[in-house]
C-alpha cells in the first residue's frame, strides 16, 4: 500500500503544481513541502523527546520480504535537518528563479518544483525506511529528483554533462546498495538494517560493510567517490546546490552510522573504526586543500562540503574505536561530534550556498577575480555570509566550534587514556591541520567577494537581494546561532540521538558532557557581551565627535586602482606551491609574455582541477562511446532484423526460466 501512496502522491503534486499559474508555483511547492515538514518534524520532536520508536508503515510482502518504516531518535534528527533544509531551499528558490520565468517555458518550471517537492518528501522516505525494498525505492526517487533539478539549466553543456556524471556515479553507488541488501536478503531473510546485526554475527562482517560504504559513500562524497560533487553544484541553481549539499549528502552519513552501528562490540568494529579514520582524514584534507586553491565560489563550497564530510567520517571512526576499546567518553564525544556537525553543516553550508545564489544573481558571475567589495552594496547578504563563514571556520560562538569541539575531546581522551592513541593522535593532526586550511579558504573567499573595491561595472552596480531570499537565509542563520548559543540543549538532542550507537541512557551522556558545555554556553554568552559593550563604548565615545571619510591611505603610493589588490590566485599562492601534484591546472586566455617589458592588456583565468575527477570521468566518458559505438550496429533499419532481436529476446528469457536463472 506504501506505493500506491506513493504514486497517487506524485500524481497529487504533479497536478497541484502544473496547473497552478507561473507565479504561483513556487508557493504551492512550497505549501506541499512545508506541510509534510511540519507533520515530519512534530512527530520528529516528539520522538526525541520520548527516546522511543515511533511505527509509520508495514508492508507484508515485498521484493525482499516484509518491508517497514519508523522513526527513532536517529531517524527524527535528520526528519529535522532535511525538513529544515527544504523548507528554506524551496522558499529561497521563489525569488531566485523569478528572473529565469520569462526565459523558461511553464512545463519546464512545473517539473523543477515539481522535483524539488518530491526530494523533500523522499529523503524523508529514507531516513525513516527500516531497509530494504522501501529504503532502495526511496533513495532512487532522491536520485532521480536531484538529477532533475541539476538540469535547470541544460541548455548549457557543462550542465548536462556534470548531470549525467552524477546519474552515472549515483547509479554506480545504487548497484553496491542493491548486491548489499540482496546479500542480506540471501542469508537473513530479511533486507532491513536489524538484519544487519544478524549477518555481521554469523558472516564475515568487513566484506558487506566495505559494499555499504562504498555505497553510500559515492552519495556522501568520500574520496575517491566524491568527483560529482565539484562539478554537479557549480552546474545547480544555487537552492538546488544548498539542498543537495546540505541535505541530500548526509543521508549517506546517515546509511553509513546505520552500518556501522550494526557491528555491535564485534572485534572487527575496531578495523572499522580504522577504515573510517583513515578515510575520513584523507576526505577532509583533500577536500579543504582543493577547496582553498579554489577561484570560483561555488566549486570552493563543493569541495568545501567534501572537507565536512571527512570531518564527520573521522568522528565516526573515532566513535567506533572507542566503543572498541571500551572507552565510553571516547565513543560519545565521537558519536555526538558527528551527529551534531552533521546538523551544523547543514545549517551553515546552506546559508553559503544561498549567499553564493545573491552572488550570482546580482553580479552573474561566481568567479572569485571577478568580484570584490560588495559589502557596500549587499551590506545584508555580506553580514549573512560572513556569520556561515565564521561557523564553518569553527569560530566561537557558533555551532561549528561546538561539533568540532566535541570531536577534539574524543581525541583528546583517547590519547590521556592511552586507548588508540596513533589513531587519535593521528586525528588530531589532522583535524587541525584541515581547520587551519579551512581558515585559509574562507578568508580567501570572504576577503576576495565582500572586501576591497569591485573589479567590474555589474560588481559595482550590485544591490541587495528580495525579502523572501533573506527570510529563507534566516532560518539556517537561527540554527547557527541556537547551536552556538545553546550548546548544552543541542547536544542534549544529539546525545538522545546517539543512543543507537552508544547503548547507553542519553541521560548518562548528558552527566559526562554537561560540565563542558556549561562552559562552552557561558563563554559564547561572555563573548556575546563583551562585543556589545565594546560597540556602546565606540559609540558613546563617538557621540560627540565628526567622523570624517577619505580615500585609504595607500602606503604614499597615490595611482592605486582595483587590480592592486588579492585575487582569488594570489591569495593561496603559497598553498598551490605544495599541493600542486593534487590538481590538473588549466588556462583561459593569455599570460603575458617573459618578453614584453611593456605588456598589453592581458587576461588569464586558471583552473584547479581535481586529478581524481579527471581519472574517475574519463572511463566512464569512453564506455559510454563504445556501448553507443556498439549499439549504433544494431540500428540496421530492417524490420525483420527489429523482430529477430525481439525473438532472441524472449528464447533467453524462456531459456533461463528453465534453468531456474530467473
Amino acid at each position: 500500500m506504501l506505493f500506491i501512496y506513493t504514486l497517487l502522491f506524485l500524481v497529487v503534486v504533479v497536478a497541484a503544481i502544473f496547473s497552478t499559474p507561473l507565479r504561483a508555483k513556487a508557493w504551492t511547492a512550497l505549501a506541499l513541502t512545508a506541510a509534510g515538514a511540519l507533520w515530519a518534524s512534530v512527530r520528529a520532536i516528539g520522538v526525541l523527546a520520548d527516546g522511543g520508536t515511533e511505527s509509520l508503515w508495514m508492508i507484508p510482502g515485498t521484493l525482499f520480504g516484509g518491508d517497514s518504516g519508523s522513526m527513532d531518535p536517529l531517524s527524527a534528527l535528520f526528519v529535522l535537518l532535511i525538513s529544515i533544509g527544504s523548507v528554506a531551499s524551496v522558499l529561497y528558490s521563489r525569488g531566485y528563479l523569478a528572473h529565469t520565468l520569462r526565459e523558461k517555458s511553464p512545463a519546464h518550471v512545473s517539473l523543477h518544483y515539481t522535483s524539488l517537492t518530491v526530494m523533500a518528501y523522499a529523503m524523508l522516505g529514507v531516513v525513516c525506511s527500516d531497509g530494504g525494498y522501501s529504503f532502495l525505492f526511496f533513495w532512487e526517487l532522491m536520485t532521480v529528483a536531484s538529477f532533475l533539478l541539476i538540469l535547470y539549466d541544460a541548455q548549457r553543456r557543462e550542465v548536462s554533462r556534470a548531470a549525467l556524471a552524477y546519474l552515472i556515479m549515483m547509479h554506480v553507488g545504487f548497484v553496491l546498495l542493491v548486491v548489499g541488501f540482496v546479500r542480506l536478503d540471501s542469508v537473513c531473510g530479511r533486507a532491513t538494517f536489524d538484519a544487519l546485526g544478524q549477518y555481521f554475527h554469523t558472516k564475515p562482517a568487513l566484506p558487506l560493510f566495505l559494499v555499504f560504504l562504498a555505497g553510500f559513500g559515492m552519495k556522501a562524497g568520500l574520496f575517491p567517490l566524491h568527483v560529482w560533487l565539484p562539478e554537479a553544484h557549480p552546474a545547480a541553481p544555487s537552492h538546488v546546490s544548498a539542498l543537495m549539499s546540505g541535505v541530500m549528502i548526509k543521508t549517506g552519513i546517515y546509511g553509513i552510522l546505520r552500518t556501522t552501528a550494526a557491528l555491535g562490540d564485534l572485534p572487527v568494529l575496531h578495523t572499522a573504526g580504522v577504515i573510517l579514520l583513515v578515510v575520513g582524514i584523507i576526505t577532509g584534507l583533500w577536500g579543504v586543500i582543493l577547496a582553498a586553491m579554489q577561484n570560483d565560489v561555488k566549486r570552493l563550497l563543493a569541495y568545501s562540503s567534501i572537507e565536512n564530510i571527512g570531518i564527520i567520517l573521522l568522528a565516526v571512526g573515532i566513535a567506533a574505536l572507542g566503543k572498541a576499546s571500551g572507552n565510553q567518553m571516547v565513543a560519545l564525544c565521537g558519536i555526538a561530534g558527528a551527529l551534531l556537525h552533521s546538523l551544523n553543516h547543514s545549517f551553515f553550508k546552506s546559508l553559503l550556498f544561498f549567499g553564493a545564489g545573491n552572488i550570482l544573481s546580482q553580479t552573474h558571475t561566481t568567479s572569485l577575480d571577478a568580484l570584490g567589495g560588495l559589502t557596500k552594496h549587499m551590506p545584508l547578504t555580506s553580514l549573512l555570509f560572513l556569520a556561515a563563514t565564521a561557523a564553518i571556520c569553527a569560530l566561537p560562538p557558533l555551532n561549528g566550534f561546538v561539533s568540532e569541539l566535541l570531536v577534539y575531546l574524543g581525541l583528546l581522551d583517547g590519547i590521556a587514556s592511552g586507548s588508540n592513541i596513533l589513531a587519535s593522535a593521528a586525528g588530531l593532526a589532522a583535524l587541525a591541520l584541515i581547520g587551519g586550511v579551512a581558515v585559509l579558504a574562507f578568508t580567501k573567499l570572504y576577503g576576495t567577494v565582500f572586501l576591497g573595491s569591485p573589479r567590474s561595472h555589474e560588481v559595482a552596480e550590485a544591490s541587495e537581494v528580495d525579502n523572501l531570499r533573506l527570510a529563507a537565509m534566516a532560518l539556517p542563520l537561527a540554527g547557527i546561532l541556537l547551536v552556538g548559543l545553546f550548546p548544552r540543549a543541542a547536544v542534549g538532542c544529539v546525545t538522545r540521538a546517539a543512543e543507537f550507537f552508544l547503548r547507553t541512557p542519553s541521560d548518562a551522556a548528558d552527566w559526562l558532557l554537561s560540565p563542558t558545555l556549561t562552559a562552552v554556553g557561558r563563554i559564547a554568552w561572555g563573548l556575546i557581551l563583551v562585543v556589545a559593550i565594546l560597540a556602546w563604548l565606540r559609540r558613546r565615545t563617538l557621540r560627540g565627535r565628526q567622523v570624517a571619510e577619505g580615500p585609504t591611505w595607500g602606503c604614499g603610493f597615490t595611482a592605486v586602482n582595483t587590480r592592486m589588490q588579492y585575487t582569488g590566485e594570489s591569495f593561496s599562492e603559497g598553498l598551490q606551491s605544495i599541493a600542486t601534484s593534487l590538481t590538473q591546472n588549466s588556462g583561459e586566455g593569455s599570460p603575458v609574455g617573459k618578453g614584453e617589458i611593456f605588456p598589453d592588456a592581458h587576461r588569464f583565468d586558471v583552473g584547479h582541477r581535481d586529478r581524481i575527477g579527471r581519472l574517475f570521468s574519463a572511463w566512464w566518458v569512453e564506455l559510454l562511446r563504445l556501448i553507443n559505438q556498439r549499439v549504433m550496429r544494431l540500428r540496421t533499419g530492417k524490420i525483420n532484423h527489429y523482430v529477430l532481436f525481439a525473438l532472441a529476446f524472449l528464447a533467453l528469457v524462456f531459456l533461463l526460466s528453465i534453468l531456474h536463472i530467473i
